[in-house]
């Protein structure tokens, strides 16, 4: 009989959780119950780079990216997409998953597309539309899903559960925001009894406010948001002229209109249009604030209000190794937690190091982070709090330069840090994606590589 190097962890058998040795050595001589090593020490069993890092399934039943495209990111209501319908905006990417693949669309299990402001029958009908512009048949279902600012990466893990629990072997996880057509506002009136409840009434709280909580509870200076603006942007120039996004960005055909004549001119938009190369922290230093007269954050050490979307194909591993697709990366944890809705920013600070433990993982064994920045105060905070690499996080730019669509973030996020990790290699083994969430939440994800690890050996 063989053993591969099994050992009873957290209370469960070897046979539940496995490590993977380098080498698959050990024999058991079933009659008389003796080991023969072959002279190779057992303790040469490599779990990752963590020591706590175990597998919890086979191999064949992981969950994997193999394919993961956004739309260009572009200013509300000005920018490049300011003309566009938002199923204009998401069939591209949805047909892009499968047309690069090569899947027949009837094989996808399920869409689920996270969103955010626009209501939700419509949006829902939307997204089905988009569906079919994509060239998906009728047999394919779709759903949306509403985690404010986590939207898309929530949608990416409800797709991996659905194919952990055995709902179906692939899906589709997508993100979409229009914020020129659905602006953030609230509709109808507000429930009277949030007078009597603080942290009820905290959720309906501007953004902008629990940045300027978190600023002050926590010393952030304005000084530092707005260097942390300066190099988003800097890092999103330098990434866009070296080529960077060219893997994740699918071109949309779409319109711009001449709002004076009414002239529409066809264009083809492949390239983020919020991001200012020039942007330093001396120029960012003249804005104003936009939330208290006293207060540090301004329009330029803020996250964009964008439109996009994205899009990110799943499967089992089993399934995309049958048809010969190669991998992005290995889906391993989500978490959401909670936290005090009035610095909502905090978010990614008690979100990260949850996922990370749940994936068997220490901080320092993440290669790569995308957190997202909703604003340079909650941002630095979360960076410091942890006490994380700068130069591990964001590497090519973040949202204040690249912008924030709400319910495509995630999405977008994905493909980013996936992209990434495929150009660093072996230099390169997890990545984390997080964010902050409106009304007190934080969510995170852990991603590995997608050719760091085969069957028998998931060292580096």
């Amino acid at each position: 009989m063989e053993v591969v190097g099994s050992e009873e962890v957290e209370g469960k058998s070897g046979g539940e959780v496995r490590i993977r040795c380098k080498k698959k050595v050990m024999e058991v001589d079933d009659d008389v119950g003796g080991v023969d090593d072959d002279d190779d020490d057992p303790s040469e069993c490599l779990a990752g780079d963590s020591a706590a890092y175990q597998r919890t399934s086979l191999y064949g039943d992981d969950v994997v990216i193999v394919a993961a495209y956004r739309t260009a990111l572009c200013k509300a209501k000005r920018g490049g997409f300011k003309d566009t319908y938002p199923d204009d905006l998401l069939a591209p990417v949805l047909k892009a998953v499968v047309e690069k693949t090569k899947l027949d669309p009837k094989e996808i299990g399920d869409i689920v597309v996270g969103t955010v402001l626009a209501p939700g029958s419509q949006r829902a009908s939307e997204c089905r539309m988009a569906s079919f512009y994509a060239g998906f048949p009728e047999i394919v279902p779709v759903r949306t899903v509403n985690r404010q600012c986590s939207s898309g990466l929530q949608a990416v893990a409800d797709v991996a559960a659905a194919i952990k629990a055995g709902f179906y072997d692939i899906g589709i996880g997508a993100g979409l925001e229009s914020m020129t057509t659905n602006p953030m506002s609230w509709d109808g009136s507000v429930n009277p009894r949030t007078k009597t409840h603080q942290q009820a009434r905290d959720c309906l709280l501007p953004m902008g406010i629990t940045s300027e909580n978190v600023a002050h509870r926590f010393g952030v200076t304005r000084q530092e948001q707005d260097q942390a603006a300066a190099d988003s942007h800097r890092k999103a120039a330098a990434a866009t002229a070296a080529g960077k996004f060219k893997d994740e960005i699918i071109p949309v055909i779409t319109k711009i209109v001449d709002p004076k004549t009414g002239e529409e001119k066809p264009v083809t938009i492949s390239v983020d249009d919020g991001i200012r190369p020039g942007t330093s922290a001396a120029s960012l230093a003249k804005l104003k604030p936009v939330f208290k007269k006293d207060g540090t954050t301004t329009a330029g050490n803020s996250s964009q209000v964008t439109d996009g979307a994205g899009a990110v194909l799943l499967m089992k591993r089993s399934v995309a190794m049958q048809k010969g697709l190669p991998i992005l990366g290995v889906f391993r944890t989500f978490v959401a937690v909670g936290v005090d809705p009035a610095i909502m920013g905090v978010g990614p600070a008690a979100a990260i190091p949850v996922a990370v433990k749940a994936a068997g993982l220490e901080l320092d064994d993440i290669d790569l982070f995308e957190i997202n920045e909703a604003f340079a105060s909650q941002y630095l905070y979360c960076r410091n709090k942890l006490g994380l690499d700068p130069e591990k996080i964001n590497v090519n730019g973040g949202a204040m330069a690249i912008g924030h669509p709400l319910g495509a973030t995630g999405a977008r996020c994905v493909a980013t840090l996936l992209h990434e990790m495929k150009r660093r290699g072996r230099d390169c083994r997890f990545g984390v994606i997080s964010m902050c969430i409106g009304t007190g939440m934080g969510a995170a994800a852990v991603f590995e590589r997608g050719d760091s690890a085969d069957e028998l050996n998931y060292a580096r």
